[in-house]
């Protein structure tokens, strides 16, 4: 089960999203629906088939993303978090392969698109809740145990109220 978290970001790039599907691409897919139906047979239209079959798609899309909305709780940054990570913290991390990778915790529907974003609800996010600069983290997952260190966290600037 995914947490229902998102960030402010996160929340209105969904947002935006959800008002153009809804006020753009699904007016002008109906708009072509409506005239590829008004050819005649719609069996052996294509342009009727694959207009009607994005329709759904958009459709599906709308309701997740208006349940999803319905349900997410905004977490906002607060000064209390400076120095910690918790939801919405950016984390550079290294291993004893000296690899470094910075990540940011965010909620499981942010993360599409972004290879720097990890869920909340990821074994990574779970191990590195909580800790601090130069902690070191023990990250059990199927692939096995690896263990890395905090070498930095911060927070979106923009992302302060």
């Amino acid at each position: 089960m995914k947490t229902p978290l998102v960030t402010r970001k996160g929340y209105q790039k969904l947002r935006e999203e959800l008002d153009y599907l809804w006020r753009e691409e699904r007016p002008e897919i109906t708009r072509k629906v409506t005239w590829a139906a008004s050819l005649g047979d719609r069996s052996e239209n294509a342009d009727y088939q694959y207009n009607k079959k994005k329709l759904r798609d958009i459709d599906r899309r709308v309701r997740y993303l208006r349940k999803c909305l319905e349900n997410l709780k905004v977490v906002d940054y607060t000064p209390q978090q400076e120095g910690k990570v918790f939801f919405g913290a950016w984390v550079e991390i290294e291993n004893d392969d000296a690899k470094v990778m910075q990540l940011r915790l965010v909620g499981y529907d942010e993360i599409f698109g972004r290879k720097d974003y990890i869920s909340i609800d990821s074994p990574m996010a779970r191990a590195l809740v909580g800790k601090v600069e130069d902690d070191d983290v023990t990250v059990k997952t199927e692939a096995g145990t690896f263990t890395w260190w905090i070498n930095r966290i911060w927070y979106d600037p923009t992302d302060k109220i």
